[in-house]
């Protein structure tokens, strides 16, 4: 067994230099084919969506690239290329990166275990041939740009192939299933020592593409033939120097002192090429270090990062965000709300206790002066600590606002987000404001256009009499309201197990709730088939289920009659986690192919604001979970047009007199016309700017419009262009704007 694990450390020794080596050289690939960088734009979205490995990678292969004029940095270069072997590098390189952690990890702890080497070993051969199958891309893509005779040759010679790695992975797989693992790590080396070799074909010919043409030539002296690939009318004309990021540049000007100091002739320059890429040679760890002084040296240019579960807003962002923000604003002041605005951070005794298992989420200040401060969990209990605090018996409010919970981030769940609250307190007609919430959130998901969703509601009345029926002790109620809250994302048979094994309830009562909380269906029918069965009968017998029953047929009717009942589900299984609900509960879900989870939720809380006062105030709300809705809208906006600003008119000045420019946006900006301006001698910039900013008008000021009291005012979508006085500027423009 020692050899296995001494095999697996020499494994585990060369995969690491190789997923170092193999960046380096992909960025070279980059430069080599002009690719487009957009691929590499990876930030940490805050939800743990995005693999650290890869964005590890993308960061690399920017930082080996800063300076360089031969790739693109975004889409806008026609004659950069953005191909699939070039966009996948962050996550192809990333999972070896994550595989090799996690080898080594294993072995530092492991000296016995067969299987949990063999696993480690078999995911790095898969992740192995997928970096060989990338690499040889783009060798092949290389070859197609270089010209000079004789290279494709020797590589051919070589007989590297995808075939060769699937062999490799296969014949390890088929080690794997006989549980011999010595004979598996084996086979993984033989496949790392395939890419190995790709990878150096990689550098090898990218380095060619970029320089090493003319380094032949400089090393026979300009004589031409082999050297030169026997283009006897060789350019008299030294070359532009090409500028090469910072950190590739580096490693070009090494790879170029490897071949001055070799053999003559091209199959003996490419042959010690390879031979210096090996890591079997003396002088591979001069060159592995030299890589990795190349990017920690770099360091002071790397991206920083924000913080775990949180993120940036870019512009395009940020324009669906203001969007949202206004159509949901534009909702609540129709039902006649104003707003209110609470401090970030709460005395933490203020927030203890009001949610529940979710009150270990509370994140906690230090003490900063005697107080015990914890940044605000949610918008209610600051709403209700309010109320109560001003003596308030009345009063109808919204809060657009970030909150903090100390959560594991995960696809759209984060650690800092915006909630959005509508809430209204004091006594009104039965189920008036209940019914206004409900109808509320279903008013904002239509104008947000964001597509099919579904309100499940319940009431919490309902289920503690479902809970005393099936024989749960009150103690209970809110650790069993916890579990079935999970219904949504576990089987039944998961969340019964956790309720017997966990919270000690008997597997006859957990199966007795499974009877009630598997019920959902549409309101009406469904309400008028419980009345009339046999839940009905024991629901009724109960008092607290008997008037939750009546209050839903009240809800129900009033849902119906506003036209917005369809969206609304009757689920027994909608339970809400948090301590303070004591009546209606609802949650709304999205049904289309983006999965977010709940996107809203609500409920009454009739006892809440009498906890921090003397009079009990009963109250009513709904929050929409407005980040994951975003993401929704996001994922809609990728094939729309969104324009980042609302610039109506670019004031393009062609030569370089901001005095110019200044005065005319002025007169813009005056009458509250949204306008920007630019300063520049090339007109072409100034459209192209129009265009990518998608700014529908341009007014065009030369030298000749100067001389002549004249302005041009270009349509950008049809590309018209018409001459107006410059005394008319300001009621030319506002005429073109109109509605």
């Amino acid at each position: 067994m020692s050899t296995l694990l001494d095999t697996c450390k020499l494994l585990d020794q060369s995969s690491s230099a190789l997923s170092t080596i193999a960046v380096a050289v992909a960025a070279l690939s980059c430069e080599a084919a002009r690719a487009n960088l957009s691929a590499f734009d990876l930030t940490d979205s805050g939800d743990g969506s995005v693999a650290k490995d890869d964005i590890g990678v993308a960061t690399d292969i920017k930082v080996l690239l800063n300076g360089s004029k031969l790739v693109a940095s975004s889409n806008k270069g026609d004659d950069k290329i953005n191909i699939d072997s070039f966009s996948k590098i962050p996550v192809v390189n990333g999972n070896v990166r994550e595989a090799v952690r996690s080898l080594h990890s294993v072995i530092r702890v492991v000296s016995n275990s067969g299987d949990k080497l063999g696993g480690k070993v078999l995911h790095l051969g898969f992740e192995l041939r997928n970096l060989g199958e990338s690499s040889l891309e783009r060798v092949r893509l290389n070859l197609g740009s270089v010209g000079i005779e004789g290279i494709k040759g020797n590589f051919e010679k070589d007989c590297l192939s995808e075939e060769s790695l699937r062999n490799g992975v296969k014949l390890a797989v088929e080690a794997g299933l006989e549980k011999d693992y010595l004979k598996l790590v084996e086979e993984v080396d033989l496949v790392l020592g395939i890419v190995w070799k790709i990878v150096a074909w990689e550098a090898v010919t990218a380095f060619f593409v970029l320089e090493g043409g003319e380094a032949l030539s400089e090393k026979s002296g300009g004589k031409g033939g082999e050297a030169d690939g026997g283009n006897a009318k060789a350019e008299k004309k030294k070359k532009k120097k090409i500028l090469l990021g910072k950190g590739t540049s580096f490693i070009v000007e090494v790879l170029k002192g490897s071949m001055m100091s070799r053999g003559e002739g091209l199959d003996k320059v490419v042959e010690d090429l390879l031979s210096f890429l090996d890591p079997k040679s003396p002088e591979f760890d001069g060159l592995l270090k030299t890589m990795k002084e190349i990017l920690e040296s770099n360091e002071s240019r790397r991206i920083p990062k924000t913080p775990k579960g949180t993120r940036d807003f870019a512009k395009e962002q940020m324009a669906i965000r203001k969007k949202a923000f206004s159509i949901i604003t534009k909702v609540f002041e129709r039902h006649c709300a104003t707003a209110l605005d609470t401090p970030a951070f709460e005395l933490k005794e203020t927030l203890t206790g009001k949610y529940g298992e979710d009150s270990k989420l509370i994140y906690d200040l230090a003490d900063q002066g005697g107080e015990l401060c914890s940044l605000r969990y949610d918008l209610t209990v600051p709403f209700s600590r309010y109320v109560a605090m001003n003596g308030l018996t009345s009063f109808k409010r919204y809060h657009i606002d970030k909150v903090w919970r100390r959560d594991n981030p995960s696809k759209g769940r984060y650690r800092e987000f915006y909630q959005c609250d509508f809430d209204i307190a004091g006594q009104y007609e039965k189920m008036g404001p209940d019914f206004e919430v409900v109808r509320i959130l279903s008013e904002v998901l239509n104008s947000l256009n964001i597509g099919d969703y579904e309100i499940k509601l319940n009431h919490r009345k309902l289920l503690d009499g479902v809970l005393e029926i099936c024989g749960v002790p009150p103690a209970k109620f809110r650790a069993i309201c916890s579990s079935i809250d999970k219904l949504d994302k576990q089987s039944f048979e998961q969340v019964k197990k956790e309720m017997v094994e966990e919270k000690g309830l008997s597997v006859e009562t957990a199966d007795k709730i499974g009877t009630f909380v598997k019920i959902r269906g549409p309101p009406l029918e469904l309400l008028s088939k419980i009345m009339g069965g046999s839940e009905g009968s024991e629901l009724l017998k109960h008092n607290a289920s008997k008037e939750a029953l009546g209050d839903l047929s009240v809800l129900f009717e009033a849902l119906d009659k506003s036209r917005c009942i369809d969206k609304v589900v009757f689920d027994l299984s909608l339970a809400r986690g948090l301590d303070y609900y004591t009546g209606v509960i609802f949650e709304a879900a999205f049904k289309g192919g983006v999965q977010v989870g709940s996107i809203g939720a609500g409920g009454r809380y009739d006892n809440l604001i009498g906890n921090f006062g003397t009079k009990q105030v009963p109250a009513v709300g709904m929050s929409l979970g407005i980040e994951r809705v975003l993401t929704i809208m996001e994922e809609k906006a990728q094939n729309q047009a969104v324009r980042a600003t609302e610039t109506q008119v670019l004031v393009a000045v062609l030569g370089d007199k901001l005095s110019i420019a200044a005065e005319l946006v002025s007169e813009l900006w005056d009458v509250d016309i949204k306008a920007e301006y630019k300063v520049h001698k090339k007109v072409m910039k100034h459209i192209e700017y129009a265009i990518n900013s998608k700014i529908p008008w341009m007014i065009i000021v030369g030298e000749r419009e100067l001389n002549e009291g004249i302005v041009k005012l270009k349509n950008i979508e049809t590309t018209e262009e018409e001459v107006i006085p410059r005394s008319k500027l300001v009621e030319e423009v506002q005429q073109r704007l109109k509605p």
